[in-house]
């Protein structure tokens, strides 16, 4: 039976030092490093066209085409974080360290897709189109966030 880890053992930090050392001298670390931002960047200019175009009714193509540019992000940035992942822990996924951030991480990126298949099969409107867009990027935001605050812990970590 597969039981999801609930926290890490209190006398183990985030990272072995085995895990550390492969951590930073994988270049999965630093391409992680540049996709992140850039995703944050394309969030973004994609959340105030999307915006724009829910108050005003203009802008649908460019809102659109943000919004699969932001989602080109994501794929890359979870194809490339799997890698990561078995680099570091030895695992694609759901490894005990990144379990939580994992499993977010499916929820947007299944919320992306969800927009992705509903834009391509014509299933909503284009104001339809654009919430589902904003429930993705919040789903974004809240894993963003978990992320920061794993990277926070590990910094922390290292200077205790």
């Amino acid at each position: 039976m597969f039981v999801a880890p609930t926290r890490h053992r209190p006398n183990r930090g985030l990272y072995t030092p085995e895990q550390r050392a492969r951590r930073d001298a994988t270049i999965w670390t630093t391409v992680q490093g540049v996709l992140a931002p850039l995703q944050f960047l394309a969030c973004l200019i994609s959340l105030l066209l999307v915006v724009r175009f829910l108050m005003t009714g203009e802008g649908y193509v460019a809102a659109t085409v943000s919004i699969l540019v932001k989602t080109g992000f994501l794929y890359a940035i979870m194809v490339t974080g799997a890698i990561w992942e078995k680099v570091v822990f030895g695992q694609y996924l759901l490894a005990p360290a990144f379990f939580w951030e994992d499993m977010v991480s499916f929820g947007v990126i299944a919320l992306h897709t969800a927009y992705v298949a509903a834009l391509l099969g014509g299933w909503l409107t284009p104001e339809a189109l654009m919430w589902l867009a904003i429930a993705a990027y919040a789903a974004y935001v809240l894993n963003a966030t978990q992320f920061l605050l794993k990277l926070r812990a590990a910094r922390l970590e290292v200077t205790a």
